[in-house]
């Protein structure tokens, strides 16, 4: 198995991992909160021995925690925020374009080819019209383009770095991705990296680590 599989397959399982210890967590707590009375609470003293609060100085953090904590995830998100706010505004004008619901549901995804593909409810010739016009308008493209890229990778790093905030347990997959110099930590740095390894590894181990779904960009998408 070649490092870049193990990378992913390890990934995986941390992934697993930290679900199914949140699982037995809950599960646990319900059951002690079922079958104890109520007691009332003695706060613990500052960094007390079980604080899980505490967190440790730099000096105490391994190389892999420090590189990680040092992510400007902020300003990553307030760069992609702008493409966002782009595209949702552009298909909200296309909507009011052509006299549909404001909250009607639409999706933009890429075909095999390249091209924009637009689904949604709404009458067939006028979704390969806005469709048509999607393709035709190169700055939502490139911003779509670019969305494609940034939003996978942002979303992976954001839910890892969670994890590791909340069980202090690194992902080996974050890991490959950061440098140890933050200079080549930019945003555009990451994203290369991330799309790398997708690129490269099979169709098989990306999904394994959750990140085998097309990318689509939904307006007025119910959960």
């Amino acid at each position: 198995m070649s490092l870049l599989a193990s990378l992913i397959q390890a990934s995986s399982q941390f992934q697993q991992a930290m679900e199914n210890r949140r699982a037995s967590a809950e599960t646990r707590e319900q059951s002690a909160s079922k079958a104890q009375p109520a007691a009332p609470v003695t706060p613990e003293p500052t960094g007390a021995p079980g604080d899980d609060r505490f967190t440790p100085s730099d000096g105490m953090a391994n190389p892999s925690d420090r590189k990680t904590r040092q992510l400007p995830l902020t300003n990553y998100k307030q760069t992609v925020g702008q493409d966002v706010a782009f595209v949702r505004e552009t298909l909200r004008h296309k909507l009011a374009e052509y006299n549909l619901h404001p909250a009607t549901t639409m999706n933009v995804s890429r075909k095999d080819h390249g091209e924009l593909k637009v689904d949604g409810k709404m009458p067939d010739n006028i979704r390969q019209q806005i469709e048509k016009d999607l393709n035709n308008n190169t700055a939502f493209k490139e911003a779509f383009n670019r969305l494609s890229s940034a939003e996978p990778t942002l979303r992976f790093m954001d839910n890892a770095v969670k994890l590791n905030q909340a069980y202090g347990v690194n992902n080996p997959l974050l890991d490959n991705l950061v440098s140890e110099n933050q200079q080549f930590n930019g945003l555009h740095d990451v994203i290369h990296r991330y799309d790398t390894l997708r690129k490269t590894a099979g169709a098989q181990q990306i999904e394994a680590a959750g990140n085998g779904q097309m990318y689509a960009f939904s307006l007025n998408a119910r959960a």
